[in-house]
Formats: C-alpha cells, structure tokens, sequence
C-alpha cells in the first residue's frame, strides 16, 4: 500500500517530543549562520547568496541526472539579479529555466503558491514541450493517458516500480488540499513545513516530470519564508544530491509507509543541518574569494585572466591549470595562454605547482598560504 492509500492520508501526523532537541539545534545554526552574514557588507553578501542559489540550481538538476554548466546558471542568476559580472556568457534554456523558477520560489517566496504559478514553473522548465525525446504535458496537470504514473528503474522487463502516484483524476482534489495547507498552516515550525511540502507535493507527483525540482523549489520557498529573507546562504539541494542515495531510500520508505512521518522529518532536519554547516565552509570561500579579487584589483587583469580565475574559484572546479588548459578554457592561443600565466605567476596571483616541463601546473593560493 501507497501513503495516499492510508485511509488517513493526508492528515500527517509524527511525534513531537522526538523532533525537539533537533529542532533547537537547527535553529541555533540558522540563527547563527544568519547572524555571520548579516554582519559581512552588502557586497560579501550578495556574493554568497548567488554562490548558494547557484549550487542549488545546479544540484537540484544534478539529483534528476541533468548536468547543468555552473557558469551560465550563475551568469543567468546575476542577470536577473542585477549583479555585473565579468564577461557575458550565453545560457542554455534549460539552466534559464529552472533559474527563472528557483528565483520565484525564493525572491517572491511570500506570494501565494497557486495553480497557476506552478504551472509557469513547470513551462519554464520544459520551454521545448519535451523531456528527452518524448512529448509531454507542460503546463498543467497530467492525465488519465499518463496513468500509471510510477517511478521506475531497472531494464525493460525487470523494473522496479519504487512508487506510483495518485490516478490523475484524483489530481485536482490533492493539489487544493496541499495550497490550502501550504499557505494557511500558520502555527506549524517553518522547517517542518518545508519538509513536509516537500514529501506531499512529490507524492501527489502531479505532472508527467519535473515534480522533484519543483519540489525542491517548493520547498526553499518555504525555508526563505522561515528565514524571512530572500538572501539564501545555504543549499538544502545541494546537499541532498551529496545524500542522493539516501534520499530516494528515505523517500521510497515513507511512501510505502502510512502519514506518521517522524522518521521522515528527522531525516530532512538532519540533512537541512548538514546543508548548514556546508554553508559554513561556503562562507570561508566567499571571504577569501573577496581578499584574494582585493588583491589581484591593485593591478588589474585582464579579461581572460579574470575569466580563469573565476572557474578556477568554483567550488566543482577539478585539477589545476596549465598551459593547454588555459588556452581551451580563454579560447586563445598557448603563446597567449602562456603570457598571461607567466604574469600571475610573478603576482604570485598563481603557484606553481611542484614537476615541471609537459607536467607544469599552476594553482591560486591557498587561505594558509594568502
């Protein structure tokens, strides 16, 4: 049996006294987070949310398998945020979209969540009317032709039905009960709130794809509304999809379960606390990116250089730099690539790295080394 089989569903019910020491800690963190970036100037903070809203577009679609350019989502992120960034960079309309959505959810997160706006999220995310190289419903809720809908692994012949969710017809009446729950239940905790949006609204499953990211969406949205305040300093997608195994495990687990939701919600605090304390160490970064660009703008770079150091500054930034890589990555030639390099170096903008010959490599300093 199916969570929305029970005959109790969706009156969700869990046991209070167990969620409260975790509860307590999670607010001391956010709290203290919170306070950490308030007291940084408006620049270091703008600079964190965007580094946090970017993870989190890029994790969100890395947890359903699509792989996204971190540059274009947070090139696209501070377009629409009115923030200058150097260079331009051509976005994909599949980062567009999903940016457009996450931002909605969390810059205009006291709005109403509506039927309408759900399904502007969902055109946003689908803009060719397809997932794949199949035609789907975008723009609203799936039918009777989507049913069964099930979540499926495995090879054709051997799947695995994981879930299947409530029969289309059903839709309409589901969805009415989760607004109204969604943005009326005043007296509920805020982060219980976010993580119980987050399981009902992936159990409805209401459209043909793209319910886990919108989920998620849903779900910051909630937790900038506990946090009341559209600045985003942590990723709960981001540390999801480090958890993606386990997701999908506790996800799986409650749906095949009743609405006693205990064992559920304290996964999603535990894992909303460990997305915290990344965010410490996301902090750490955005700090010494800023002395780091202090030091570089005493004598400025040039474009391809500042190019480079950016991607050398991301956090999914893998191995060093060297000649051949640099000039890929700028689009110039190894003569040019070379100069540029040579010029960091008596900087000491880049270290080399021990080797030498073919194998030279470069790094930017480290926070002991700056």
């Amino acid at each position: 049996m199916w969570i929305h089989e029970d005959q109790n569903w969706p009156k969700f019910t869990w046991d209070a006294e167990a969620l409260v020491s975790k509860l307590a800690d999670l607010r001391h963190r956010q709290g203290r987070l919170l306070g950490r970036m308030e007291g940084l100037g408006f620049e270091l903070k703008r600079e964190a949310s965007l580094s946090t809203l970017t993870n989190d577009v890029v994790k969100s679609s890395a947890i359903e398998g699509e792989k996204l350019s971190p540059e274009e989502v947070r090139s696209s992120i501070a377009r629409r945020l009115g923030i200058d960034l150097a260079g331009v960079i051509l976005t994909s309309r599949d980062a567009e979209g999903i940016v457009e959505m996450m931002l909605d959810a969390t810059q205009q997160f006291s709005k109403p969540l509506t039927k309408g706006r759900l399904f502007d999220w969902h055109a946003a995310l689908f803009p060719t009317g397809r997932s794949g190289m199949q035609r789907i419903r975008v723009g609203g809720w799936r039918t009777l032709d989507a049913d069964p809908m099930q979540v499926v692994s495995g090879p054709i012949g051997k799947e695995k039905v994981h879930f299947e969710a409530p029969s289309a017809e059903r839709l309409e009446k589901e969805i009415k009960a989760f607004f109204d729950w969604f943005d009326n239940g005043h007296d509920l905790v805020p982060v219980l709130r976010a993580g119980i949006a987050h399981l009902w609204f992936v159990t409805i499953h209401p459209f043909e794809d793209g319910n886990g990211r919108i989920a998620r969406a849903i779900g910051d949205m909630a937790l900038a509304r506990a946090d009341s305040t559209q600045d985003r300093f942590y990723s709960l997608s981001s540390q999801i999809e480090a958890e993606r195994k386990d997701y999908y495990d506790q996800l799986e687990k409650q749906q095949r379960s009743t609405p006693e939701i205990t064992v559920w919600l304290e996964w999603f605090l535990d894992c909303l606390g460990r997305a915290i304390s990344s965010a410490e160490t996301t902090l750490g970064n955005v700090l010494f990116k800023a002395q780091l660009w202090d030091k570089i703008n005493q004598k400025p770079v040039n474009d391809r250089q500042r190019l480079i150091i950016n991607l050398m500054l991301e956090d999914d930034f893998k191995g060093h730099m060297n000649t051949s890589k640099y000039a890929k990555l700028a689009k110039c030639s190894n003569d040019t690539a070379l100069r540029d390099i040579q010029s960091l170096k008596n900087r000491n903008i880049f270290i080399q790295n021990p080797g030498g010959g073919r194998s030279t490599s470069y790094s930017l300093p480290n926070r002991e080394e700056f």
